[in-house]
């Protein structure tokens, strides 16, 4: 994809195809070959959401089955489905991608990028995800759901303990989805790294993308340890190998190890993107730079390097010994440094700031105090033995709930209240907003907080019903009167999205007075992003170019200046021809082919997955050879004004707009 000035060839009409292919603006076919960042985020955020509904409709018969003792609701056996599929739902299927879903969206348009680096292996990295979770999510109805946990630890995934097929729906689903998470994140890491715009150093960048860049290297290090013990599962089901099976020698404690290698990063690949998101919302609604930006960065890296020294914390009561649980007990403490530092600059930030209480910044501070209670109960189960007494109670599950759950949760929401106005140009109603922010908190903490009694009262987690008499009635009622009041608050956020989705009031292009390149482009974002480069000189380019007063000041409220802003990029007379990348049907029809195969090998069918490897690399080699496609779209000089810095205007222009 061209990224610089293109020459304009004296014979060229106002737009030149580059290859006869088909080309839908919209309509079904236009989505299911798209290339454009900006509507593979969209529906990653459709197919998130859609997977977040299922997972909380799990999550809601848990609850019922719950509310009293000697519930009925379901069978052990379903309810043994139920909380396997909820949590890996949430983990896998809706609440990481939806992390992919910003990342894919907003890190061009932050970077001053028109596209990420490999427009089709994005849109293939989207539909194996979704191929991998369609494949999970037919085993409901193709002849049960898995049963062993979220984890599936071994030996409970061999046939002899679970000769259903569920665990090969699992596995193989999970192989998939496994795919396309790791191709989207090598795609990230080579736009971040290349496609910056001048001038935006390592330094100069918005938080959101360096959370993503060490996000994307955590995916790309934790993967292949999940990848290994998948494909080792699969082995021993289909082929009789013995990885995992103790009677001939395996060792069921390596499916935890590597399971663990990987999960305990997951927490990171699923909080990282939520902290670049809550430094993108409170410097905006606080009305300052961030403060300790470098050692926010610094922090954020610091995280994803320690993330792969802690993962035996799970394993305290495995019997590693007295050695081992110690050092990572130490590791476990040290890995809190950063986070701390994180939640300190946050709240510096807002210190002596104009705070805008707007939803998004509501549910930017509600983020810091679930995230920081869900940071001091992971002090608490770090300790080995307090750990060996909370170890598979409901105290573990209020804690992760709190840190995977209330933190990236909360964080989301506030990225969705702070970017819907960018995607659509309409904003979402404040007034319902500050309703959907009061149920979504409260119900949370209603949910989980009684929680934590329960699992020091001895509750042990994955339990169908209990008797009465134990003390954990009250608590498992407000637990679930809790997971209701949660519930109507997503429902009326879905109502709100649907109705200002189509009537809410216009947004204009920068209703926050924001502070990074997005803003300074129309709102939703034109196909190209940006009709000329913008040149960045400041870690806050838009701000400064709105409010030339802060040029004097910078030094003063934050010790990141770069020194002053230098003239945005000026357009001069010429034209220039930007380059729109084709649509393609390889990509989703590669993932076609990776259903099917997955299908094959659930089935251990491996006549069909041959015929689908087959499939899939004559996709493959037609995708190389398909060539660049698209079509070269003309910017004329009044275009590039419009969607760049120079467009920018000052304070005394934008009185009474977009300010509390």
């Amino acid at each position: 994809m061209a990224l610089g000035r293109q020459p304009v060839p004296h014979s060229a009409p106002e737009t030149r195809a580059l290859l006869k292919r088909p080309t839908w603006e919209t309509g079904l076919w236009s989505w299911l070959t798209t290339v454009d960042h900006k509507r593979l985020g969209i529906l990653y955020f459709v197919t998130t959401f859609a997977f977040f509904i299922l997972g909380s409709l799990e999550a809601a018969v848990i609850r019922v089955q719950l509310a009293a003792p000697n519930q009925q609701l379901v069978t052990p056996d379903f309810y043994n489905q139920l909380f396997t599929v909820h949590g890996v739902t949430m983990v896998f299927l809706a609440i990481m991608p939806l992390g992919t879903a910003f990342a894919n969206y907003f890190v061009p348009l932050q970077i001053g990028a028109r596209d990420l680096a490999f427009p089709r292996l994005n849109a293939f990295g989207y539909w194996a995800y979704l191929a991998g979770g369609l494949i999970f999510y037919s085993s409901f109805l193709l002849g049960g759901a898995p049963d062993a946990g979220w984890f599936a630890y071994a030996p409970m995934t061999m046939t002899e303990y679970n000769p259903g097929q569920g665990i090969d729906f699992y596995m193989v689903g999970l192989l998939i989805s496994g795919i396309g998470t790791l191709v989207t994140a090598m795609n990230l890491i080579v736009t971040i790294v290349n496609m910056r715009a001048p001038g935006m150093s390592m330094m100069r960048m918005p938080l959101f993308p360096w959370m993503m860049l060490v996000t994307a290297f955590l995916v790309i290090f934790a993967f292949p340890p999940l990848t290994i013990a998948l494909f080792e599962v699969i082995m021993d089901r289909s082929f009789g190998t013995l990885f995992f099976n103790p009677e001939g020698g395996g060792l069921p404690i390596l499916w935890q190890h590597l399971f663990w290698i990987f999960g305990h990063p997951e927490v990171y690949i699923v909080i990282l993107p939520a902290f670049g998101i809550i430094s993108e919302v409170i410097p905006t609604f606080s009305r300052k730079p961030l403060f300790g930006y470098p050692m926010v960065v610094l922090a954020g890296i610091f995280i994803g390097f320690m993330g792969f020294a802690v993962w035996s914390h799970h394993m305290f009561t495995t019997g590693m010994g007295p050695m081992a649980n110690s050092i990572f007990a130490i590791t476990s403490f040290v890995i809190a440094i950063p986070t701390g530092v994180k939640i300190f600059n946050w709240m510096a930030t807002m210190w002596a700031g104009r705070i805008w209480f707007t939803t998004a910044m509501l549910f930017a501070t509600a983020f810091l105090v679930t995230f920081t209670m869900g940071g001091i109960t992971g002090i608490m189960v770090a300790v080995p033995p307090f750990d060996a007494q909370a170890q598979d109670s409901y105290f573990v599950v209020a804690h992760f709930h709190y840190v995977m759950g209330g933190g990236a949760l909360l964080s989301f929401f506030a990225g969705i209240y702070y970017w819907f106005p960018k995607m659509t140009g309409r904003m979402l109603s404040e007034r319902i907003g500050k309703w959907v922010f009061a149920l979504v908190v409260g119900g949370f903490h209603l949910v989980f907080f009684p929680q934590h009694f329960l699992g020091l009262l001895g509750m042990p987690r994955r339990i169908q019903t209990y008797d009465t008499g134990l003390g954990w009635d009250f608590y498992n009622l407000l637990s679930s009167i809790g997971a209701g009041v949660l519930g109507l608050g997503v429902m009326l956020f879905i109502f709100s999205l649907l109705r200002d989705m189509r009537s809410g009031k216009e947004a204009g292009d920068d209703p926050w007075d924001g502070r990074t390149l997005e803003w300074s482009i129309s709102s939703p974002p034109p196909h190209h992003d940006f009709g000329d480069l913008p040149i960045v000189t400041d870690r806050d380019p838009v701000w400064l170019a709105k409010h030339p007063e802060l040029i004097e000041k910078r030094d003063e409220l934050s010790e990141s200046s770069d020194g002053a802003p230098e003239a945005p990029n000026a357009a001069d007379d010429e034209d220039e021809l930007v380059h729109i990348p084709g649509q393609s049907w390889f990509p989703f029809l590669a993932s076609v082919g990776l259903f099917v195969g997955g299908m094959a090998a659930v089935y251990h069918n491996w006549f069909l997955g041959a015929l689908s490897v087959g499939f899939i690399t004559l996709c493959v080699y037609a995708w190389a050879f398909e060539g660049v496609g698209g079509h070269y779209l003309r910017v004329r000089p009044n275009e590039r004004r419009s969607t760049g810095l120079a467009s920018i205007r000052p304070l005394s222009e934008m009185a009474g707009k977009g300010q509390s």
